[in-house]
């Protein structure tokens, strides 16, 4: 009777065994599907899962962005970084802006956002620190000067050799003015601080991207300024490209989404919505 008793007992465990098994088995195969379908979801890999962290400037600048409000999606970069961001699967309510000052955007080191947009010029020794996607916009380089500076009637990049120049620090604008203009210029922290400085007669001429010097002279920014020309052979051939941080999962989705609306051409509808203006009708500076 022991015998049975204890045969029947270990039949018991047994089959209790293996039922434990066989439902951790199939409990264990549903967490990894999971786990492959969150691996898989791009919106899930953010520094916030579910939502998009977008960086932009302090301030951000028409036409960029327009009142400086990038959420209102007004402006060619909000308005791309919108049509990115629904690319990538994430609705308009799901993107989070937040600021940061140009320079440390392309510092290396870890960042708090997932991409950030503010005319970043793509060039090799940036790739060091950050990632970038393929160019949105390829822009050229412009002077503004004072109406009634004596430099406002030059017609040649050598005409302001004898100019104090200022340009914004680490952009493409300072290394076409060391280049081509003359080697000792002025450098400042963000555009805001190089019109303040041409607008107080600190410097003669600044030097910024065709599209920012327009608006400066929109705007007023300057008092009394004039876009001067376009500088020759200044087209950024890279173009202007999203960043993001260096070796991030975003990069190739990022990438990708520009390089379709580039394909399906919504980039050259918002270049036409927000940029016409900006571009046109300027005079060409000779050599």
């Amino acid at each position: 009777m022991f015998n049975k008793r204890h045969i029947v007992r270990t039949i018991a465990a047994t089959v209790s065994i293996l039922a434990l098994s066989f439902t951790a088995a199939c409990g264990s195969g549903q967490s990894t599907a999971s786990n492959s379908t969150d691996s898989d979801d791009i919106t899930q890999q953010t520094y916030k899962p579910g939502k998009l962290t977008i960086a932009t400037g302090q301030p951000a600048y028409e036409p960029w962005v327009m009142n400086d409000k990038p959420e209102s999606g007004e402006g060619y970069e909000a308005a791309v970084a919108y049509a990115v961001a629904d690319k990538l699967g994430f609705k308009k309510s799901d993107v989070v802006w937040t600021r940061t000052a140009f320079d440390t955007a392309i510092a290396p080191g870890a960042k708090d956002w997932d991409f950030n947009i503010q005319q970043f010029g793509i060039t090799d020794e940036r790739k060091k620190a950050v990632d970038f996607s393929s160019s949105y916009y390829n822009d050229s380089q412009s002077v503004v000067v004072k109406k009634d500076s004596k430099f406002a009637n030059a017609t040649k990049v050598s005409d302001l050799k004898d100019a104090t120049v200022g340009v914004m620090v680490g952009t493409l604008a300072y290394d076409y003015a060391k280049a081509n203009i003359k080697d000792d210029i002025q450098t400042f922290n963000d555009d805001a601080a190089l019109a303040q400085a041409l607008d107080a007669g600190q410097i003669d001429a600044l030097v910024t991207s065709t599209v920012e010097c327009v608006y400066m002279v929109q705007s007023e920014q300057v008092k009394d300024a004039k876009v001067l020309g376009r500088l020759p052979d200044s087209e950024d051939k890279s173009g202007m490209g999203i960043v993001l941080p260096k070796d991030s999962k975003l990069t190739a989705a990022v990438t990708k989404a520009v390089d379709d609306l580039n394909a399906d051409g919504t980039i050259k509808k918002l270049q036409d919505k927000w940029l016409a203006e900006y571009t046109t009708d300027l005079t060409e500076l000779k050599k």
